[in-house]
């Protein structure tokens, strides 16, 4: 795709304000109470399974600033090869990510929302599917309006 083409895609910010405004409260109410460290691994790997480099840009350099390792960043990608590298919640907050980020016919399988259930509340386990539910929305966003990896995010997508 050519910059001619990738300018001729709207802005959704400013198309549909009324929808973006709702998707950054939706956004801001699944982060609250959930681990700052978690919810940018669970928007790291769907952003990585959606192929958005917008959002991944935009996540790996808020883990970056959030004090997350390189090394961590780098094995998202691998993370069941690499399972120390991740705890145990961690790891069913990412397989959950996977689940809901390619949903097939058959839904969330019930060994992987058992998983995850053993780890987080039901009110954190709420909070967790609406936080996947959002990063997997903003993929879409992006990817459907051609958002450029590093350009002006800020003024686009607002935390």
């Amino acid at each position: 795709m050519t910059n001619s083409d990738t300018r001729s895609r709207i802005n959704f910010a400013k198309a549909a304000p009324k929808a973006f405004k709702a998707l950054i409260g939706f956004d801001a109410a699944a982060r609250e109470g959930l681990d700052p460290a978690l919810v940018e691994l669970v928007q790291i790997r769907a952003s990585l399974l959606n192929g958005c480099a917008y959002c991944l840009h935009m996540h790996t350099g808020d883990a970056r600033k959030a004090g997350e390792s390189e090394e961590r960043l780098h094995m998202v990608g691998v993370w069941r090869e690499a399972p120390h590298f991740f705890s145990q919640k961690e790891q069913a907050a990412l397989a959950l990510t996977e689940s809901v980020t390619r949903l097939g016919e058959g839904g969330v399988p019930d060994g992987v929302y058992a998983r995850a259930a053993q780890y987080f509340d039901e009110e954190e386990l709420a909070r967790l599917l609406a936080l996947i539910f959002t990063i997997n929305t903003w993929n879409r966003i992006a990817l459907s309006t051609a958002k450029i990896a590093g350009e002006d995010e800020r003024a686009t997508v607002a935390r």
